[in-house]
C-alpha cells in the first residue's frame, strides 16, 4: 500500500513587489511517497527544494500563486526534473513580472482540479485575494490544506500590495477554507501550521 507523506523545507530569499523588497523566509512543501512527488511552489534556490525531494520523481510543481518568493526558480527546478510548472490563469501579471512573457507554465489550475500523487488527490481551492488566481490544495487523506498566502497562523495573508483585495480574501476564506473539518492542519507559504479550527475562533 503506497503511503503518502508530507515533508517540508524552509528556504530563504527576498520578495519583491511594487518598488519594495524584504527579506523572507518560504515554506516548500513535498506530498508524495518514496517514489513520486509533488512540489508546492517553488522560492529561492533549486538545490534546497530538491533537497527535500530527495531522488524521487517529481510530478508537477504547483504554485499556489505567482509572487516572485513563491515561483522565482520554478522555471530552473522544471529544467532540473522535467516536471510541469501548475498555476491559475489569472496569474499572469504576476508571473510576468518575475519571467517576462517568454517564459510561462505548462498546465492552467482551476478550481475542483484534482492533482494525484502517490495514491492521493489535492484538490485545488481558488481562493482570489492575496493575488486574483491564489489557490489553496486541499488534501483530505492526509487531513491537511496547504494555503500559500492566503491563510496563515493568526489570519488573511497581506492585500496591501498590486493585484490584491481585501473584501476579497476574507470571503475565500469563509466560504472555501472554514467549511473544511475543524482539524485540518494548515500547512502556509511562511511560518507556522495552524488548524481550521484555531483560525475561526
Amino acid at each position: 500500500m503506497r503511503q503518502a507523506r508530507v515533508d517540508h523545507g524552509v528556504v530563504s530569499g527576498t520578495f519583491s513587489l511594487d518598488g519594495q523588497t524584504f527579506d523572507v523566509d518560504n515554506n516548500v512543501w513535498v506530498v508524495g511517497d518514496d517514489t513520486e512527488c509533488v512540489v508546492i511552489d517553488a522560492p529561492h534556490d533549486a538545490d534546497a527544494i530538491l533537497a527535500v525531494v530527495g531522488d524521487r520523481r517529481v510530478s508537477a510543481i504547483v504554485c499556489t500563486h505567482a509572487h516572485d518568493d513563491h515561483v522565482r526558480v520554478a522555471p530552473a527546478l522544471r529544467e532540473r526534473t522535467g516536471a510541469p510548472i501548475l498555476l491559475h490563469p489569472a496569474e499572469r501579471p504576476l508571473w510576468e513580472l518575475t519571467h517576462g512573457s517568454d517564459v510561462t507554465w505548462d498546465s492552467d489550475l482551476a478550481d475542483g482540479d484534482r492533482i494525484e500523487v502517490a495514491g492521493t488527490a489535492l484538490t485545488v481551492l481558488h481562493t482570489p485575494g492575496h493575488a486574483p488566481g491564489a489557490v489553496c490544495l486541499y488534501a483530505p487523506e492526509l487531513g491537511c490544506v496547504f494555503t500559500g498566502d492566503t491563510l496563515f497562523q493568526g489570519g488573511p495573508g497581506a492585500t496591501g500590495r498590486s493585484y490584491s483585495d481585501a473584501g476579497l480574501i476574507v470571503a475565500s476564506i469563509e466560504a472555501k477554507l472554514f467549511t473544511l473539518p475543524g482539524a485540518t492542519v494548515v500547512h502556509t507559504g511562511h511560518g507556522d501550521d495552524t488548524t481550521i479550527q484555531a483560525e475561526k475562533r
